[in-house]
């Protein structure tokens, strides 16, 4: 099964790639999605994400196997909670005997990721305001 972190944690991208890599790929493909400073022309000081862990967990696992029917061995790792800029909100390693595949897993697990799986995210504006950002509908509150 493949690995698959959802944590309040800064991301370990050395962890992510230890646990898939292995004297069998030569070629190991990293994405790591992180908080920027500008979103729609205003200053973001953080992202904050929000989940339905349990069935966020069992889709992450679900897309993570798909990409590693490509031919690689794959670890995905996501944020919940508070997200300052210039942190990692999700981590993705895809490693392979060859590139191709390592590139083409890492590619899948995120756009299926970001397409599938019931993680909200937030922004957090300089001026205090918030808006629900790109991806599966919100939550109520």
């Amino acid at each position: 099964m493949p690995a698959v972190t959802l944590t309040h944690d800064p991301l370990s991208v050395d962890a992510l790639i230890a646990s898939v890599a292995g004297p069998e790929h030569g070629g190991i493909a990293v994405f790591i999605g992180t908080t920027r400073r500008e979103a729609d022309r205003l200053e973001v000081v953080a992202l904050e994400y929000e989940a339905y862990e349990e069935l966020a967990r069992a889709e992450l696992e679900a897309v993570a196997s798909e990409a590693e029917a490509l031919g690689a061995r794959v670890a995905v790792a996501h944020r919940l909670g508070r997200v300052p800029v210039g942190e990692a909100s999700v981590a993705i390693v895809a490693a392979a005997g060859h590139r191709p595949a390592a590139f083409a897993a890492c590619r899948l697990a995120i756009d299926e990721a970001k397409r599938r799986v019931p993680i909200w995210k937030r922004a957090v504006h300089a001026d205090g305001t918030t808006v629900w950002k790109d991806g599966l509908s919100a939550p109520v509150s």
